[in-house]
């Protein structure tokens, strides 16, 4: 038992560093000299790297509540967790855990899915970088197994 609490917390740890990158690095779409993510489009010339304010349409103020969300969700998971790790009797789940994961999972899901649909226009050799990437895998998270223990 003691090694499937160590399993989710380990989980729990991983997805939040997961969620953290994805939400800050600068390569949600990437191509030849131009990088764009949740809060930056930034172009690469010859005189520098340029970078402006990402654009103020809903969509992307929606995938970056999304995203800010998920990590807040998930961190306060993390929290909720190790908390009732020592106050939980014997035997009880973690339902308010799970709750609060599969609510940071469905977030980020959600956030990323929108992104797919209206990524910004760029260039046409652009393509999705590692920070859209790393959202993917931190979606589908523990909220199962982190209910079942006992």
């Amino acid at each position: 038992m003691l090694l499937i609490l160590l399993a989710v917390l380990i989980l729990h740890l991983i997805i939040l560093v997961l969620l953290f990158v994805s939400t800050i690095a600068n390569a949600w779409t990437v191509g030849g000299t131009k990088n764009t993510d949740l809060w930056y489009s930034c172009l690469t010339t010859n005189t520098g790297y340029h970078c402006s304010s990402a654009s103020n349409e809903d969509w992307i103020q929606a995938v970056q509540a999304l995203m800010v969300l998920s990590v807040l969700f998930c961190l306060f998971s993390l929290v909720f967790f190790m908390c009732q790790l020592f106050t939980l009797v014997k035997g009880g789940r973690f339902f308010f855990t799970a709750v609060f994961q599969i609510l940071a999972s469905l977030f980020v899901m959600c956030g990323a899915i929108i992104y797919t649909v209206m990524r910004p226009d760029g260039e046409e050799d652009a393509a999705f970088g590692f920070a859209y990437i790393l959202a993917w895998p931190s979606s589908p998270q523990q909220p199962p197994l982190t209910a079942m223990c006992e």
